[in-house]
């Protein structure tokens, strides 16, 4: 048994006029998603259990972690870990400015057992390699260490950061990001910084999935910025001229493409990326 991952040639420009780089991205092969009639009927094999006893019992566990989740309760999930409210949300000096406007997300934080931790570092990944004609130019076997990343050892106390319900840890945001790549690429007349927890990201920055990155952009006078991650248009909000805007981490190597000035009302069309 093996994890499918491909790597896919893709042409990545950091402006407009650049004629931009080839680099291999990875990602993840996305199987079909199993139905819950599915997973039913295999757990009633494997269990002895009538198809009705089964729907019913896990009907019925759902509803109990669906409520104790939401009271704020770690709960677990037999055979694979726990699951748990946490957040991500903006830190304030004073006291008088914290309110729920702060929050950025709501999250829910599966946490694995050590077994099923185990089950996944010992899984093989195979990689396949597709060039920029869609030709399969290589297939390579894993002999990575497997190491699985700690989904408690992600949460600060800070901007950006996250906490459970209940019984949660935290870590000082300090540590050092592991885990994708984001490649930043801007255009136009006006600027943009980019940042995660306070910080400054830039173009080639490793980054965890779900990590919250802010965008502020002052565009030129009367025009209107665009931002997008990997093709899908960012949010943006004004305040005084200037644009802010956030996004979560994707989990694989990313782009953000940002556009610091189009005049209002014209349709650029153009992103940065070539979608050759």
């Amino acid at each position: 048994m093996a994890l499918k991952v491909k790597a896919v040639e893709r042409k990545i420009k950091f402006n407009k006029n650049d004629e931009g780089v080839y680099r291999y991205v990875m990602q993840p092969e996305l199987y079909i998603a199993l139905t819950q009639a599915k997973v039913i009927k295999e757990a009633a094999l494997r269990s002895g259990c009538s198809q009705g006893v089964m729907k019913a019992c896990w009907d019925a566990a759902g509803e109990v972690i669906k409520a104790w989740a939401t009271e704020g309760h770690s709960v677990a999930l037999p055979g694979l870990g726990t699951m748990r409210f946490g957040l991500r949300a903006k830190s304030v000096e004073k006291v008088e400015d914290v309110k729920t406007a702060l929050i950025s997300t709501r999250r829910i934080i599966f946490t694995p057992t050590q077994d099923l931790k185990d089950e996944l570092a010992n899984t093989s990944i195979q990689i396949t390699c597709y060039d920029r004609n869609g030709d399969i130019v290589k297939r390579v076997t894993s002999a990575d260490a497997g190491t699985v990343e700690d989904p408690e050892g992600d949460e600060t106390g800070g901007e950006g950061g996250s906490h459970g319900g209940s019984g949660g840890s935290s870590q000082g945001s300090s540590q050092t990001p592991q885990g994708y790549a984001l490649t930043i690429a801007t255009s136009g007349s006006g600027s943009a910084s980019i940042t995660k927890d306070g910080n400054a990201v830039t173009s080639g920055s490793n980054l965890n999935e779900d990590d919250e990155v802010e965008i502020s952009i002052t565009p030129a006078a009367g025009q209107v910025p665009t931002a997008t991650i990997n093709g899908s248009q960012i949010e943006l909000t004004e305040n005084d001229g200037v644009y802010t805007g956030n996004f979560a981490m994707p989990g694989q190597a990313s782009s953000l493409v940002i556009n610091t000035g189009t005049v209002s009302g014209s349709d650029d069309g153009d992103d940065g990326l070539d979608k050759d």
